[in-house]
């Protein structure tokens, strides 16, 4: 199990007991008599609900990835990030920028190919721009979706 994997699951047992506490919280508050208590405890069941979601979204979306980033490995198509990294893994300044800029290009001579979208997303994250490298990764699964569609 890899440590990503195991830090979701961790954080995913966290939020299940932090949610439990919270209902505890929210429904003795909701039996007071006090109508700004019920107002709270009623906000201290539905915000958790919003916080389960986006960790369900954020879990369904890395396991998207690794099958992506799997079925990519195993076709070859994974890129290879030839480039000089200091001790802590990072790259070294203006490496990552030069190997992002060829798969920028990439990207954008061959806009439906996931493949192309999933390197970009992998050069953005090398380039430590996490906005940018979700969203070409999320590109790149609609359209191997789309793909898979189109193939059945």
């Amino acid at each position: 199990m890899t440590g990503a994997k195991l830090g979701a699951i961790v954080m995913a047992a966290l939020l299940i007991m932090y949610v439990a506490l919270l209902a505890n919280t929210g429904i003795l508050l909701l039996q007071d008599s006090n109508a700004i208590a019920k107002l709270m405890g009623a906000l201290i069941l539905v915000f958790p609900v919003f916080g389960f979601a986006l960790v369900i979204a954020e879990l369904r979306f890395g396991l998207r990835i690794e099958k992506l980033y799997a079925r990519a490995e195993s076709e070859g198509a994974l890129p290879v990030f030839d480039i000089e990294r200091r001790p802590s893994g990072r790259p070294m300044p203006g490496q990552a920028d030069a190997v992002f800029d060829k798969y920028r290009e990439q990207a954008q001579l061959h806009p439906d190919d996931w493949h192309s979208w999933l390197n970009l997303g992998l050069a953005y994250d090398l380039a430590a721009d996490r906005r940018r490298a979700r969203a070409a990764m999320r590109k790149a699964i609609s359209l191997a979706s789309a793909n898979k569609a189109d193939s059945l």
